[in-house]
């Protein structure tokens, strides 16, 4: 019982953190419904009214990617993509309510048709109504929209997590696809590509599952195990897609004054303005989700806290405290110089103990300066000052030692002026009497690891007046 009170316990977890899907699996058959919103069409249909609907022409909007779906086994003749690209781009026109689609696709359908009601009207009705008005001419686009899905690729990224123990387990896995299309759109009156839209959408598919399996009793096995697997459509991660280019569309022949909105000049900056701000931020975003950040300041200063750990001749070592205060200054993104000042204790107890004073010179080399989340190394000389206690309460200054010192650590930037960071650093000397005992070959050493907040900014340029005419 108290193995299956275990398992239960396990699933539900596993379940309630992982998997909103897992309680709200089918029971029984779903009658039709109208298909689904995608996380496009909000805003797509959200935009003002255009001043003047465009008529446009999609003669193909193709899956040009060639691929088939892929299984364990190698792959089937069912393609990755869907093949109506062309419709659900003329629903995504329709509902912006910008443009007004002209049926190019199956045209010779519609020729077809209109040849017949043609033929029939001579052959009969025009004989029992000589006033019968012919057919109304046919619509002419003043656009042509071309483009399609140019790639799918799979598998951009696939991870997972799993743990078991004595026969409990469950797992996590994770994949991520990615769909792009192009599209643009073509002058009919002289052939000229007024715009290029390049929109991609990532699918992700989840499988979560537990199971459960021991001997509760001589030849008596006790075996479960529960699971789903979700996967994002790819027809409504196409159909997304292409609702975004045409949302996007819209605002770059706003933005280039091809056409505009009922409202006038006033609603068309308003739209410009957040179009355009949110166009910066998606591009700031690179493949995997990585926020891609300019940085304007080239100085910084920094304080930071924590605890040092002495590495010497005696076993004890025991935590002390270390402060820290820094500048450096970017040579280029990945390079900056820096100087520091430090206060620290090493300590072993009632063995040793001191106070020091650091003074480091360090080159950082930044190894993702671009992004939000930043690792870095340093390295470099520097010099420690024993800190002693005078008889007179105050404070004496002992034995230098010489060091080098390198470390690593991560800074989460908070702002383009603010960074959090977290450093663990190594400082080797070149003495064995810094915890007053001489003991081997060894030198001695110690770590210290520290909190700290860096301040990024530039100094003000002093206003020259030239005497020059």
């Amino acid at each position: 019982m108290r193995n299956f009170l275990k398992l239960v316990l396990s699933t539900c977890l596993l379940f309630l953190c992982s998997c909103g899907a897992y309680f709200n699996q089918p029971f029984d058959k779903n009658p039709s419904r109208t298909g689904e919103f995608s996380a496009s069409t909000k805003i797509l249909l959200d935009l003002p009214s255009a001043a003047d609907p465009v008529e446009v022409a999609v003669y193909d909007f193709s899956d040009q990617t060639g691929q088939y779906k892929a299984v364990e086994n190698g792959s089937t003749f069912s393609t990755a993509v869907s093949q109506g690209g062309t419709t659900i781009l003329i629903k995504a026109l329709e509902d912006s309510g910008w443009f007004i689609p002209i049926e190019r696709e199956n045209f010779n359908n519609l020729s077809t048709e209109r040849n017949i009601i043609r033929s029939t009207k001579q052959d009969y009705i025009k004989n029992l109504n000589p006033n019968e008005p012919p057919l109304p001419p046919l619509l002419y686009a003043g656009l042509i929209l071309e483009g399609g899905v140019v790639s799918y690729d799979t598998n951009i990224i696939t991870g997972g997590i799993g743990a078991r123990y004595f026969g409990i387990g469950g797992s996590a896995r994770y994949r991520q696809d990615r769909i792009t299309v192009y599209l643009r759109a073509v002058s009919t009156n002289n052939g000229a590509i007024l715009k290029t839209i390049y929109v991609s959408k990532t699918i992700l598919s989840q499988a979560v599952d537990a199971s459960f399996f021991r001997f509760v009793k001589f030849q008596r096995l006790l075996e479960a195990e529960t699971g789903i697997t979700q996967n994002e459509p790819v027809q409504l991660a196409m159909k997304d897609a292409i609702e975004k280019a045409v949302h996007d569309l819209i605002l770059e022949g706003i933005k280039d004054q091809f056409w505009g909105a009922k409202g006038g000049k006033e609603v068309n900056d308003k739209l410009v303005a957040d179009y355009l701000e949110g166009k910066e931020r998606e591009e700031s975003v690179q493949l995997y989700d990585r926020v891609r950040t300019s940085r304007p300041y080239k100085n910084l200063i920094s304080a930071s806290a924590g605890a040092s750990l002495i590495n010497a001749d005696y076993t004890t070592k025991e935590l002390g405290a270390f402060a820290r205060f820094e500048y450096q200054r970017e040579i280029n993104p990945y390079l900056n110089l820096g100087v520091s000042t430090s206060f620290l204790e090493l300590n072993s107890g009632d063995q040793f103990y001191n106070k020091f004073g650091a003074v480091d010179f360090n080159a950082q080399f930044n190894i993702l300066p671009f992004d939000n989340l930043s690792p870095f190394i340093y390295a470099g000389p520097g010099l420690f000052r024993e800190i002693n206690d005078a008889e007179d309460g105050g404070y004496k200054l002992g034995e230098t030692f010489f060091k080098l010192q390198y470390g690593f650590g991560i800074q989460y930037f908070l702002s383009e002026s603010w960074g959090l960071k977290l450093v663990a650093e190594h400082n080797r000397s070149f003495s064995d009497e810094v915890d007053k005992l001489v003991n081997g070959k060894r030198k001695d050493d110690y770590l210290t690891f520290g909190l700290g907040l860096n301040y990024y900014f530039n100094f003000k340029k002093k206003n020259t007046l030239s005497n020059s005419p």
